[in-house]
């Protein structure tokens, strides 16, 4: 199923993603998370690439392959540029489609030591050939705009241009308060960005991981969250709570508003899942006390 598809249902898609941790997530621990993601019944699940696509690049269409093949779920493989030769970038499409795959992230990856720009710059320069091939391509969407970008407006210019090379549809980089990402669709919506854009949340679930999250992503960290992580710096079993707290109320403030969609970075634990559509579904009593895909 194209995933562009779920976004003209009359209903707002929720969406996962899980990662290969450095490139290498086995197939029997990505068969079992699965399982539990599936039986939330997403619309899609993505599985990323390695940063800067350094890892194992197989292992993200074998494992999407495995999404799709044995829980019917529609999957998103990621496919960065970052490295990519023009024969790269063929062998990467054949295995796909070899393995059935129909929908694909490009993004251009992170620049990392050794892994510097070959044939390809940037996501929309190999977002013509994967859309000429066949595939529902999505690329990713920066509400704070992208880190290396001064400007928001060139970050949604560069959006645009995403979408004239045949974007589909966005996901959005995480993001702590739904003011930015609500200015950003104004944004959008005047450059003349009509593919859907979904929101990409990430619940915060220690200092540490805030911590690079933010640097590496340049996102804001709103005073309620300061004010979290002060509180429960030397509780961490609470700061995790409060974090999947936080990002419910984010979610279900994002699905009142109606956005176009609603992308949890699951961080491959399947309860952090099952805490956001809980939310999000309306969910009460037992489903926050047990496991709720079992």
């Amino acid at each position: 199923m194209k995933i562009a598809d779920t976004f003209t249902q009359g209903t707002q898609p929720i969406s996962f993603e899980i990662f290969p941790p450095k490139g290498d997530l086995s197939l029997e621990a990505a068969h079992t998370m699965a399982r539990e993601l599936a039986a939330l019944e997403p619309d899609f699940i993505s599985v990323t690439y390695s940063a800067g696509g350094s890892g194992n690049s197989s292992a993200t269409a074998d494992v999407a392959h495995m999404i799709q093949a044995e829980f019917g779920v529609p999957v998103m493989a990621h496919l960065t540029c970052i490295g990519l030769t023009e024969a790269m970038l063929a062998e990467r499409i054949a295995d796909m489609k070899a393995k059935g795959i129909e929908n694909v992230l490009a993004l251009r990856g992170d620049r990392v030591a050794g892994s510097e720009a070959k044939d390809f710059l940037y996501a929309k320069d190999i977002i013509g050939s994967l859309s000429d091939e066949g595939f529902c391509v999505g690329a990713a969407a920066y509400p704070e705009g992208h880190i290396e970008c001064e400007q928001l407006e060139l970050s949604v210019e560069h959006l645009k241009q995403k979408q004239d090379a045949g974007a589909a549809f966005f996901v959005s980089q995480l993001f702590f308060d739904n003011r930015y990402f609500y200015r950003f669709l104004e944004a959008c919506l005047g450059a003349g960005i009509c593919a859907p854009i979904t929101a990409g949340i990430m619940p915060f679930l220690g200092k540490a991981q805030i911590q690079r999250m933010v640097f590496m992503c340049g996102a804001s960290l709103p005073s309620p969250i300061i004010k979290l992580l002060a509180k429960y710096e030397d509780d961490p079993e609470s700061l995790r709570k409060a974090g999947i707290e936080y990002a419910c109320a984010q979610l279900t403030d994002l699905q009142a508003h109606g956005v176009d969609g609603l992308h949890v970075y699951t961080m491959n634990q399947p309860d952090i899942a099952c805490a956001t559509v809980g939310a999000l579904r309306g969910m009460r009593g037992a489903a926050f006390r047990k496991p709720c895909w079992r």
